[in-house]
């Protein structure tokens, strides 16, 4: 089931969208069925999960971290982990560059907006985002590369609505490259779309969609 559903998938994107398998609440054995069909990156949402599956998986697994991290459980994924997707103040950022230069690594990040009309959903405004990519700080941690943007479109039947928030990532992220990254080639993520919007993620630019029910179901 999940080497159709792989296949399936695959066959709807575009050339250049990154698949990231969204394996969280999933047993091992079904992140190895996807593996086993080549599937290389994955994303987890609580740390204890992810740690097990780590241990237990191959080791050229790229683990994206796609929950709400706090900033104590930072040091347990930090010699491992590809990418924390779900940045969402300079106080994170900051422990997240600590723990890296702990390990010797410089950890890819994603700046996560919340864009979605829910109360409920984790992330920066874009005026928020703004403000800490203009105070600075973060051009001082060397054990942090920025590598783009994230967010969840809000939970609604309402394309219109789905699509215009893809459309403001896909804005601000232009912005955000025109205005800080302009000759940063690693500054080129634009992570938004799941399993029930990624087509109209794709519509909007998205290049990096998080796909679970349907790989997985």
């Amino acid at each position: 089931m999940i080497k159709n559903n792989l296949k399936e998938v695959r066959n709807t994107l575009a050339e250049g969208v990154c698949l990231v398998a969204v394996s969280k609440y999933h047993p091992i054995e079904s992140v190895a069925e996807a593996y086993a069909e080549g599937q290389r990156i994955f994303g987890e949402s609580r740390e204890q999960e992810l740690r097990i599956k780590h241990d237990a998986l191959p080791k050229d697994i790229q683990w994206h971290f796609i929950g709400h991290l706090q900033t104590n459980k930072v040091k347990y994924i930090a010699p491992y982990i590809a990418m924390i997707e779900t940045v969402d103040s300079i106080r994170l950022m900051n422990e997240i560059n600590r723990q890296g230069a702990k390990c010797g690594r410089v950890i890819d990040i994603l700046l996560e907006l919340h864009l979605a009309q829910e109360e409920t959903k984790s992330g920066m405004t874009t005026a928020e985002c703004l403000a800490l990519l203009e105070e600075g700080e973060w051009k001082k941690m060397p054990n942090v590369r920025i590598c783009g943007i994230m967010t969840m479109a809000s939970n609604t039947d309402d394309t219109d609505r789905i699509r215009h928030e893809f459309l403001q990532a896909r804005d601000f992220f232009n912005e955000v490259k025109a205005r800080y990254f302009a000759d940063c080639d690693t500054f080129s993520i634009k992570s938004y779309g799941m399993s029930h919007d990624y087509m109209l993620a794709q519509e909007c630019d998205s290049n990096h969609v998080r796909i679970g029910s349907r790989i997985f179901s």
